[in-house]
């Protein structure tokens, strides 16, 4: 299995971010224009939630105001699951299972370096077994008979 720190280095560093007190609209447009399901909530470079698909599906309309005016805030995930560079892709797996979630940030000594969803979790576990498979095809034809 792989860590976290090689899973990072083939997907890259890249983190979508927005601060509690911007409003949901603005996060929901920045989730919308990036094509995905979670960002980071950031205070300078303190992680202090994530806000979700999920989030915004479950908790906006329970506050029954205009998610103009809703502040992300109000409707984050503050317990935020994460993982260090040394977690393998398994530890990842189970943690996600565990917690019930989608989406890991990365952290490195206290500061946010990336972030793994289970998409990309998925897509190394099936590159793997697709590696394999070739391997095991490689062995049973080119094994000369006996």
């Amino acid at each position: 299995m792989k860590t976290v720190k090689q899973l990072l280095h083939a997907k890259g560093h890249k983190v979508a971010s927005i601060g509690p007190e911007e409003s949901v609209f603005d996060a929901m447009q920045l989730m919308a224009a990036n094509n995905i399901g979670a960002l980071l909530v950031m205070r300078d470079d303190q992680l202090v939630g994530i806000l979700t698909e999920r989030d915004f599906s479950r908790k906006s309309y329970l506050l029954d105001k205009p998610v103009k005016d809703t502040l992300v805030k109000e409707i984050m995930t503050r317990q935020v699951a994460y993982v260090g560079l040394n977690n393998t892709n398994e530890d990842c797996m189970a943690l996600i299972t565990e917690m019930r979630v989608r989406h890991l940030p990365v952290v490195d000594e206290g500061k946010v370096i990336g972030i793994l969803s289970i998409g990309d979790l998925v897509k190394d576990v099936i590159s793997e077994h697709q590696f394999v498979i070739k391997q095991l095809e490689r062995y049973i034809y080119d094994t000369p008979e006996i």
